[in-house]
């Protein structure tokens, strides 16, 4: 953490910090896994738009995606990891250390 310059934004996570990323990393923080369709309506995303910022979490290490059948419909399913979590953590850590140091 920058702790010479409180306001250094360099150690912002750029992966969490993108508007999108940042609700689907809130959600899942108190529901995972969620399901596709759920997490489009709670974070008020497109499929293709929701499908991106997922590709780029999971590139990441911060999600996991499991397309499975329930019946014959697919589902696809999207897990924070723990590595996730712990960017999550560290990301409201640094924001919190921005608001503190702005008081």
């Amino acid at each position: 953490m920058a702790s010479e310059n409180p306001f250094d934004h360099n150690d912002i996570d750029d992966v969490i910090h993108g508007r999108l990323r940042l609700g689907i990393m809130a959600y899942l923080t108190s529901v995972s896994p969620a399901i596709f369709g759920e997490l489009k309506d709670k974070v008020g995303a497109t499929d293709g738009n929701l499908s991106t910022h997922l590709r780029k979490l999971e590139e990441a290490g911060y999600v996991r995606i499991e397309k499975r059948f329930v019946g014959k419909r697919p589902q696809t399913r999207v897990f924070l990891t723990e590595e996730g979590r712990a960017g999550w953590v560290a990301w409201l850590d640094r924001m919190q250390a921005l608001m503190r140091a702005a008081e």
